[in-house]
């Protein structure tokens, strides 16, 4: 009944709009005085979830990736990325991707790429001669590649929750992000073939050289990020700390587009961003803890291996369930109450936990972009101006590539876990 309870408070206040972490702790508090249990221990439990030293490194690659942005970052990717594909037809789609790729390894945030990228690249695009809803819908697409591709901040979210080497989370979405990303740059080409998108004139290779220059102290940034976690020189936050150093000084003394008087200004909207995050894992955490006290894993488990055991079949029910849940809720809510229940449920078929914590990440990424409340989907929208439903239609193509990627690395393992094993082992 407690728990009857519980979800249904949950549930009713997402339906009517009320923000995912102040639902979680709204939820959690009725259920602590309906069942007897004393409200202290819901600041112990908010404490306990967010007093994990490995969360310390999500604020300093928040703040490297503002500080990367405000310092010039976007458009010389945009650039480099250009110079490259931008010479195929449908080379400013191919380009958007393939910007997303690069600028995704550096702020680890979907919605963050989304915009940052769809800013520059959806005007663009238009003015280009390209539609308005497929402009928006290949941004919206790609920026889903960024929280796969190190580093990444849901992946930090799996290692503090599994206990997984967070370098080895690393390495795992490496491969899949890349294979993404390729994926959707061949269904934006036979999109762009078929309409007869346009194409600009190749630059040459002194572009490429020079485009290239520009960008090697941005893309510098993802190689000593993973530099410093394979080493193991540094952790996961004091490489965060050192990106962020990096950040700074590359910003404001190698491209000198980050002006010292904005580096307050960027500082605070770091620390609201990643405020906000953390306010989310510590209610999560409460609303985890109760699930779990209520044996609610164990009954999930046992529930769907009373229907079958099949390895092949309860990799299924878990995508559509991750697809379903990505479609209305928060990608690091969802992280934290779903990942420890379904993964028992993955270990008790056989599946490696890094092998289904990478899956589970790329299926709520792919969520940011799924109708009907896909975060990344109204952002690239309200930058376009367009209504929702076109944008929607545009993107169905772009959908489809991902989950067929999704489903191959769902059930081929090495596609995550063999990286890992040769550079993390």
């Amino acid at each position: 009944m407690d728990v009857a309870v519980l979800l249904t408070v949950f549930v009713a206040g997402l339906v009517i709009g009320i923000p995912v972490a102040v639902t979680l702790g709204l939820s959690s508090a009725v259920y602590l005085v309906i069942a007897g249990i004393p409200l202290v221990v819901m600041p112990q439990k908010i404490y306990a979830g967010m007093d994990v030293f490995v969360l310390l490194s999500i604020p300093g690659f928040i703040l490297a990736g503002n500080l990367m942005n405000r310092g010039g970052i976007t458009n010389r990717i945009i650039r480099f990325a250009n110079a490259i594909v931008g010479w195929i037809r449908g080379g400013l789609g191919l380009t958007n991707i393939a910007a997303s790729m690069l600028f995704g390894g550096i702020t680890g945030t979907a919605v963050a790429d989304a915009a940052s990228i769809g800013s520059v690249m959806i005007p663009g695009m238009k003015k280009a001669g390209y539609p308005a809803d497929f402009s928006a819908a290949v941004t919206a697409a790609s920026s889903t590649v960024g929280p796969i591709i190190p580093p990444s901040v849901p992946m930090i979210i799996v290692g503090a929750l599994s206990g997984i080497s967070v370098g080895k989370m690393f390495m795992a979405g490496a491969v899949p992000g890349i294979l993404m990303g390729r994926a959707m740059m061949v269904t934006c080409y036979i999109i762009s073939v078929r309409r007869n998108f346009p194409r600009q004139k190749w630059q040459g290779f002194g572009e490429v050289a020079r485009s290239f220059g520009n960008a090697f102290w941005a893309l510098a940034m993802t190689g000593l990020i993973i530099y410093g976690l394979l080493s193991g020189l540094a952790t996961p936050t004091e490489t965060a700390v050192v990106a962020s150093v990096y950040a700074f000084i590359v910003g404001a003394f190698v491209y000198r587009e980050l002006p010292l008087r904005a580096v307050p200004g960027v500082i605070v909207d770091s620390g609201v961003s990643s405020a906000a995050i953390l306010v989310l894992v510590g209610f999560a955490n409460v609303f985890g803890w109760i699930l779990v006290s209520e044996r609610i894993p164990q009954a999930i488990a046992d529930a769907v291996l009373s229907v079958t055991d099949n390895r092949i079949l309860v990799i299924l029910i878990i995508n559509v369930l991750l697809l379903f849940v990505g479609m209305f809720m928060e990608t690091i809510a969802a992280l934290i109450i779903l990942f420890v229940p379904l993964l028992s449920l993955a270990q008790a078929v056989g599946i490696e936990p890094l092998h289904f914590a990478t899956f589970a990440v790329l299926n709520l990424m792919i969520g940011l972009t799924t109708p009907p409340v896909g975060v990344c989907l109204f952002v690239c929208a309200g930058i376009a101006r367009l209504p929702l439903a076109p944008v929607i239609r545009a993107i169905s193509p772009f959908l489809l590539t991902n989950i067929l990627v999704l489903l191959a690395v769902s059930y081929f393992a090495p596609l995550a876990t063999w990286l890992p094993s040769i550079l993390a082992p």
